[in-house]
């Protein structure tokens, strides 16, 4: 890839989210906003290869999505009076009040995950909107097809408009009520970025967790005494600790077991497993942890262990065990049943995988799961055929390629 490809891939991963959310303040449509940021973006592959890339990218993307959003309302509204033109050009109506804390992008995620939306056009939104995902990537975290997803993020756009939700930061009295929708979404968002779903991108997204992470951080500023919040940002910052040694010199994932634990972040695993202790700390005195929290305090025994070996793996399963019981999902089952492995054999954990035939056979870590614990069995053939399912629904490179090494392994 030239510079100037470079630059502009790198310009719509840093800028993406800027452009959207400044354009929706100004404008208050996020079609607009939308169809204008891809619109200078396109402008950008023509010009930029030519003109060379500007001295700051971000304004120049910005200006150039304000006119192109521009021309757009004043072809769409022909019969508007001059005074309505010149307003919407020069900007000069008051800003709208501003909530609890002024951030362009914190912004748009309320908007996105307002409650009058379901959670699931919220997630898609917001991936849409403030992650730039595509809809082919959205469509892969959600495991559905791209056609449903197209329509799930048109009529989620729609209703915000024609229910006319507001572009603001909650007032201080209902942040809390309103921040669950936007931690669901914050995960999804650092989900995509620790492990891309598409084949044709990094499989590590550095742009979106370290987005994810800076929003959590503001969050958390916002809400110092939920623990949720606190949860999410420890869990994200143990696994974001772990980056630069989860994918090898030639692009194949490395799996927690054979990553060079010295590589890791010293400063992201102390901080997160701060985190984790003062949560641990609210637990003993009598407060239930949530999800995020517990999940966080599983990644905090991994990351104590000086080696794989040295996992406290019972302490681990004990925590899959208090989080099935606050949310039996498939995939929390599946995660659950490689500490099974562990402490109870391959054998009775590839059992309680498939009883989650039904529900995961369009999952490749199912598959994945399987093929490993038939290897350990010593069922060849049975791993192989897994293997192979497993690589077909691979979402990216890295993936596919330790599955392949692993199935060629095999005897």
């Amino acid at each position: 890839m030239s510079d100037v490809g470079e630059a502009i891939t790198r310009a719509h991963h840093d800028e993406w989210a800027l452009v959207v959310a400044a354009l929706t303040r100004r404008f208050g449509d996020l079609d607009i906003a939308e169809e204008a940021a891809a619109e200078a973006f396109t402008t950008a592959v023509e010009r930029w290869p030519a003109d060379g890339v500007p001295p700051n990218p971000g304004a120049w993307l910005t200006t150039t999505a304000v006119r192109k959003a521009i021309d757009r309302i004043r072809r769409e509204n022909k019969r508007d009076d001059k005074h309505k033109e010149a307003q919407m050009v020069y900007d000069n109506t008051p800003p709208e009040p501003l909530g609890a804390i002024d951030d362009d992008r914190l912004r748009l995620i309320f908007t996105c995950c307002h409650p009058a939306l379901a959670m699931e056009a919220r997630l898609a939104l917001t991936l849409r909107m403030v992650g730039g995902l595509t809809v082919p990537e959205i469509a892969r975290a959600f495991l559905v097809a791209e056609s449903a997803m197209a329509q799930r993020i048109t009529r989620a756009k729609a209703k915000i408009k024609a229910a006319r939700i507001p572009y603001r930061v909650p007032s201080a009295e209902d942040l809390p009520a309103r921040v669950s929708g936007v931690l669901a979404v914050l995960f999804l968002v650092f989900n995509e970025g620790y492990l891309a779903t598409g084949s044709d991108t990094d499989p590590v997204r550095h742009d979106l967790t370290a987005e994810a992470i800076r929003l959590t951080r503001l969050i958390r500023a916002l809400l110092p005494d939920d623990g949720e919040v606190a949860g999410l940002l420890a869990l994200m910052l143990l696994s974001e600790a772990r980056r630069t040694a989860r994918v090898s010199a030639s692009g194949e994932l490395v799996a927690l077991g054979e990553q060079d634990r010295g590589a890791w972040d010293k400063a992201l695993i102390a901080e997160g497993h701060r985190l984790v202790r003062e949560r641990l700390a609210a637990a003993a005195a009598g407060v239930a942890p949530g999800r995020y929290q517990i999940l966080a305090a599983i990644n905090a025994v991994h990351t104590s262990a000086r080696d794989i070996r040295d996992t406290d793996w019972s302490q681990v399963l004990a925590l899959y065990d208090q989080l099935v019981r606050l949310d039996p999902s498939p995939i929390i089952t599946l995660n659950r049943a490689i500490a099974v492995a562990e402490l109870d054999g391959p054998d009775v954990a590839l059992a309680a995988v498939d009883r989650l035939e039904h529900r995961l056979a369009g999952y490749h870590a199912y598959h994945a799961t399987r093929a490993d614990l038939l290897r350990r069995l010593g069922r060849g053939q049975e791993s192989r055929a897994a293997y192979d399912k497993a690589i077909e629904l691979a979402g990216n490179t890295a993936e596919t390629a330790y599955l392949t090494r692993r199935r060629g392994q095999l005897r």
